[in-house]
């Protein structure tokens, strides 16, 4: 292959990969380093037992962007400013959506700040180990630095400049935590039994089964996608290309949320640990390959922690700007006010010094609980004839919506049951 057909087929990677955009900040939004230590902890502690919640999960994400996908492109309308204006009492339910959503996302983005701090500084021990092994100044100043540079982009750059940054981190964390599963890919046998469902009875169980419903069917990644859709500039004439963009971000989803849960299994389960931080998966992984594992499970999780950053920074501005007009305003007062408010609250466990995975697991269990509305309200929006035309929900989306639903009040009931056993 000459260097002419080597561009060109990395441009057509390239161009593809921009083709499925508002699908990158969906990615962006699901897998972070929450999503990681979920999948990670669960595959340590139980295998591949709940592979079955994944598959749910990721099924129902994909129908739930189908139908936000759906009515925004077909309509032009917005989540929240839609909920707020063609929803008895939406003003209410979109208030309630948007805390919930906000305050949720900013208690991931410290947790994840935390856990991406932490992980470069592990990285730094490992290859020098003079350093010790524990610098509670040198983690906060590597957090301090990640967010400050995130932060400054978000004041420079545009939907386009976003979206390009997210398909770089995307990109890497998805290779790199497939390269760590080949490492110690388990039984397949021991994968097909995970399809069978099933809720761990012992402690920790349940809240590890809402932890991974609240990191794959996360409600901002649907509300905010049609938003993101009208800063791409897709209409209804872009139909198709927002049904591809669902399913292959959902594709996407699955495949690198699995990959991490096979790692552990393969890496820790059959040797009896657990993950009690999200570096210690990598430790195992090294007398297989060596400091390139580590290398390579770090990259994965400081691209999956970065990729999450950034569109969380970009929530609360979204959000707010969506219930007062539908709009995308990236460079208003708003925008940049919000946004330091998030970085700032972002530093508070890497402030404290404290350990960011339970709290991470925890977060990601609240999540579950606006979940219901998010799914009741669009199901009301995509089923508008007088909007939708021929474009309103079928039966087969309906269907998928309403087993969605259900499955997410099921979920959110298990939710409250894991945190009475925490109290």
């Amino acid at each position: 292959m000459n260097n002419t057909s080597k561009i060109s087929f990395f441009k057509r990677i390239w161009l593809t990969m921009l083709a499925i955009g508002p699908g990158i900040f969906c990615i962006g939004y699901t897998i972070g380093t929450g999503s990681v230590t979920a999948m990670a902890k669960a595959g340590s502690e139980f295998g591949m037992q709940l592979l079955w919640v994944l598959v749910l999960s990721v099924l129902f994400a994909w129908v739930l962007m189908e139908a936000y996908g759906r009515y925004a492109v077909v309509t032009g309308e917005t989540a929240i400013h839609s909920f707020r204006k063609k929803i008895k009492h939406g003003k209410i339910l979109a208030i309630i959506i948007v805390i919930g959503i906000v305050v949720g996302q900013w208690n991931s983005l410290t947790g994840i700040l935390g856990l991406s701090a932490n992980a470069i500084y592990e990285l730094v021990h490992l290859f020098f180990p003079a350093t010790a092994a524990e610098n509670y100044w040198v983690v906060l100043g590597i957090a301090v630095f990640l967010i400050v540079v995130l932060y400054g982009l978000l004041l420079v750059g545009n939907y386009s400049f976003f979206e390009k940054i997210l398909i770089v981190f995307v990109t890497f964390m998805g290779a790199s935590f497939l390269l760590s599963m080949f490492l110690v890919f388990p039984d397949p046998t021991e994968i097909a039994v995970g399809l069978k469902p099933s809720i761990p009875q012992v402690p920790g169980g349940k809240l590890m089964v809402a932890a991974f419903v609240g990191t794959t069917m996360a409600a901002p990644t649907f509300v905010v996608r049609p938003l993101l859709m009208k800063g791409k500039g897709w209409g209804k004439e872009n139909t198709k290309e927002q049904s591809r963009d669902a399913l292959f971000s959902a594709i996407l989803m699955f495949v690198i949320s699995a990959a991490i849960m096979i790692t552990a299994t393969g890496a820790l389960f059959h040797e009896g640990k657990t993950i009690e931080r999200v570096l210690d998966m990598v430790y195992t992984l090294e007398p297989v390959a060596g400091k390139f594992a580590v290398a390579i499970f770090v990259f994965g999780t400081l691209s999956a922690g970065l990729s999450s950053i950034f569109p969380i920074l970009m929530v609360a501005p979204l959000l707010m700007a969506d219930y007062r007009n539908g709009e995308l305003d990236t460079n208003s007062k708003q925008f940049k006010i919000l946004t330091a408010i998030a970085a700032v609250f972002g530093l508070i466990v890497p402030i404290l010094g404290a350990n960011p995975i339970v709290a991470q697991i925890a977060t990601q269990v609240a999540n579950v609980f606006v979940l219901p509305l998010v799914i009741g309200a669009i199901i009301y929006l995509v089923n508008n004839k007088a909007e939708m035309g021929k474009h309103k929900a079928g039966i087969l989306l309906n269907i998928g919506l309403m087993c969605a639903f259900i499955f997410s009040c099921f979920i959110a009931y298990n939710g409250i049951l894991a945190l009475q056993e925490l109290l």
